[in-house]
């Protein structure tokens, strides 16, 4: 790890004039920015701490029914914060099947989406191909360790895939990210937070290097919504595929449909097609078996993961049942 600058921001002017100053990482929880300082990802000179800020750390309703969580909130908190648990669950369930409970008491819903891919050529001690972590390099994943890899909007430069849980489910949630910078605030759509390869294969997301999440703003209550979480041990494990629904029913008969998919592209996936043929089916029939299976027309299975198709497709069937039984 290189030596670096300490500095405490107390406002969030501070924070980004510090930043726009020189070459630097902002760090709340710190359960991501120090593993790449420690790895050699980043070697930011100044370390920006900014858990003082003021305004980042309440959950409040909106004028218009939604809600918005201030970026400092840690994971655990907004899980467990009674109007998530009720209006969102399927937000609550994605935190609670993120990481571990100490790191979840540490990690921010702010910082948590910021996560950089689990691609172990990205990761790598020693520095192999990677477009991510050396622009211009290739991919080394394309033809070599793939099995958890992308099964959409991947390209030969880059197949690794977004690990967030509550990215998947703000996705699928219609929800933005509140982003500040001296220019002013914007609000980015979650669904389109990320970066495909097919635009920048270096890219991670779409937040400026003088931006700061300060908010994440949910429009309207999904009371009825699930998350399913597929891994290869229950404990502390990342993805191999990830669902998140959620329903507007009336009866059985579906109103409306959101169904975003983690852990099988570079962003959280909606599987738009799907979501529009499920609009006046009955839940269980074969209409929206038939809705899921359109989703994946697009699906494309590198050499070691073909299954994966297999598992995100009745992963999506069976999230589909369990938002449906929600309360």
């Amino acid at each position: 790890m290189e030596p670096f600058e300490y500095v405490r921001a107390t406002t969030s002017k501070e924070a980004l004039s510090v930043s726009a100053r020189g070459d630097s990482q902002f760090i709340a929880g710190g359960t991501e920015v120090l593993n790449w300082m420690r790895i050699g990802i980043e070697r930011p000179s100044k370390l920006i701490d900014i858990n003082r800020l003021e305004g980042m750390s309440s959950i409040e309703a909106t004028p218009s029914g939604g809600l918005r969580i201030g970026a400092l909130n840690r994971l655990n908190d907004v899980a467990q914060h009674e109007i998530v648990v009720r209006d969102y669950p399927v937000l609550s369930q994605s935190i609670l099947k993120a990481a571990s409970a100490q790191i979840r008491n540490l990690a921010t819903i702010g910082g948590n989406p910021l996560q950089r891919v689990r691609c172990p050529y990205y990761r790598a001690d020693e520095p192999t191909p990677c477009n991510k972590r050396n622009p211009g390099s290739g991919c080394s994943a394309v033809n070599g360790f793939n099995e958890k890899h992308a099964i959409f909007g991947w390209t030969t430069d880059c197949v690794a895939v977004q690990p967030s849980d509550p990215a998947v489910s703000l996705a699928a949630l219609d929800a933005a990210y509140v982003a500040q910078s001296p220019r002013g605030v914007r609000r980015i759509p979650a669904r389109d937070f990320h970066v495909l390869p097919s635009e920048n294969p270096s890219a991670h997301h779409r937040l400026h290097s003088d931006e700061l999440i300060v908010a994440v703003e949910l429009s309207r209550p999904w009371k009825q919504s699930a998350y399913l979480k597929i891994r290869e041990r229950e404990s502390y494990e990342y993805a191999t595929v990830s669902v998140a629904v959620a329903l507007d029913l009336d009866g059985d008969v579906v109103k409306q449909a959101r169904i975003a998919l983690g852990s099988v592209a570079m962003r959280p996936w909606r599987l738009l097609e799907t979501e529009q043929r499920m609009v006046g089916q009955r839940v269980g029939s074969q209409q929206i078996e038939a809705a899921v299976q359109s989703g994946f027309k697009d699906a494309r299975a590198l050499s070691s993961n073909g299954y994966k198709i297999v598992i995100a497709r009745n992963a999506v069937m069976r999230t589909i049942e369990q938002a449906a039984r929600a309360a």
